[in-house]
């Protein structure tokens, strides 16, 4: 069975670049019937807080991403340390008592003599007795995977086929001397023991899945298919990295955004297919394919997803957003026709309470100068209210006769006087829902 998993760290919120990886991981499960993990990298218990394991949930549910079961790190200390246990018995997991300056200096000496900065297991030659002396003096050292020196090879998902020589790579720490697994040998265990047969991520892992991918072997477990995806980019190419704290989901959320436009676009964001705003999951599902995804930085740009969050909009029915309406403020019998005026004129969800307001108690007129006379000039032809579809062009006749304006002169300066917009809804659709138009609201 097909089982992927996402990993968030709870150390903050959900961000852009995180969505992506757990949008492709849930769409290659669900494509395929398969299971989606949601496992929680809580193995840092100083940075992880239940807060954002909240949050993770919550953010997930919103966007539909439903998982089908949830781990935690934490709760698996155990089988990490039995992992561990394995890694040294069969001589592939030795402690190293380097300072991190210490490191820093071989690693400027090697790079003095052109060689690459990479670990040079000094620490292999250490007696039992200097181990000894090292603990009492240091403490508890970490714990590094003895690579073998070879050629570790795959058939990536997006990026083909990927070589990539041991000997270039530091053998990685998967213990650290306060005795905390790192993400390294956690990230193996879980997926070898939990049976994830598919793990996308991000570029940025490509040598970590390299050497995970030998950790996975020393221990005897399944390789997964590995594919790594581009890292996004601002709209200029430039590093979003710095940005991430900003595109949280949960701002995303506040802001309006729709779950389907901001799924639409990370679902063919970064490959050949083009952006379709799609109104269901399944329909992402279906047209997903892992294949068509490049290696190239994808820009992304957060403007990009108000516009997709307008057309999804606009094609709601009343049932879709009844309740917001009526949290606006609008009476449930005017609701239908509030909904057909101001389904094409928002942008979010939140410009609803807006046009309620307006039409509930009148809008500030914008009246250019030049129009002063004129628009006083209408207003006193105003008919009284309530009004209907007809009011808008009988006012607007009567108008034209008494001033002999037309066009644009006549009909743009009423609505702004009325609505104190230069663009919105039909207005003969319009007028019918504003409840308060009178002298003092239009010409102050």
């Amino acid at each position: 069975m097909t089982t992927t998993r996402f990993a968030p760290s709870p150390t903050g919120h959900i961000h852009i670049g995180n969505l992506r990886t757990a949008l492709m991981n849930y769409l290659i499960a669900r494509k395929a019937d398969g299971t989606f993990i949601l496992r929680i990298d809580d193995t840092d218990p100083e940075r992880s807080k239940e807060e954002y394991v909240d949050g993770i949930k919550r953010d997930l549910d919103w966007l539909g991403l439903h998982w089908d079961r949830v781990e935690r790190q934490s709760e698996r200390m155990d089988r990490y340390a039995a992992a561990a246990d394995q890694l040294r018995d069969i001589g592939r997991f030795y402690e190293a008592f380097e300072t991190p300056t210490e490191l820093d200096l071989k690693r400027k000496k090697q790079l003095n003599m052109g060689k690459p900065p990479v670990y040079d297991r000094a620490a292999l030659a250490l007696s039992d007795a200097e181990k000894d002396a090292l603990r009492a003096d240091r403490g508890e050292g970490v714990w590094r995977f003895k690579l073998d020196q070879a050629r570790i090879e795959w058939n990536d998902g997006i990026l083909g086929d990927i070589s990539i020589d041991a000997a270039s790579v530091s053998d990685p720490v998967l213990i650290r001397g306060d005795g905390q697994v790192l993400y390294t040998l956690a990230s193996v265990v879980d997926d070898t023991e939990m049976g994830v047969t598919h793990v996308v991520r991000g570029s940025d892992h490509v040598t970590n899945t390299a050497t995970q991918i030998q950790i996975i072997q020393a221990l005897g477990g399944a390789v997964p298919s590995f594919a790594h995806h581009s890292l996004l980019t601002g709209p200029q190419g430039e590093a979003l990295s710095k940005r991430l704290g900003t595109l949280s989901l949960r701002d995303l959320r506040e802001q309006g955004v729709e779950p389907m436009a901001l799924l639409s676009l990370m679902a063919r964001l970064g490959s050949s297919d083009p952006v379709d705003l799609r109104t269901e999951m399944s329909q992402l599902i279906d047209g997903f394919d892992l294949g068509r995804f490049g290696a190239a930085p994808t820009k992304f740009d957060a403007a990009d997803l108000m516009p997709l969050t307008a057309r999804h909009l606009a094609g709601l029915v009343l049932a879709d957003v009844a309740a917001p309406i009526a949290a606006a403020g609008v009476p449930d019998d005017m609701a239908e026709q509030f909904w057909a005026v101001t389904r094409e004129n928002i942008t979010t969800l939140q410009d609803l309470a807006g046009w309620w307001a307006m039409m509930r108690d009148g809008a500030d007129p914008v009246i250019d100068a030049e129009d002063t006379e004129f628009v006083a000039q209408a207003i006193a032809l105003l008919p009284d209210a309530p009004f209907n579809d007809q009011s808008w062009g009988a006012w607007t006749a009567a108008v034209k006769e008494a001033t002999g304006r037309k066009g644009r002169g006549l009909f743009m300066p009423l609505r702004k006087a009325l609505t104190g917009q230069a663009h919105g809804p039909d207005m003969s659709a319009l007028m019918p829902l504003l409840q308060v138009v009178k002298a003092r609201n239009v010409t102050g």
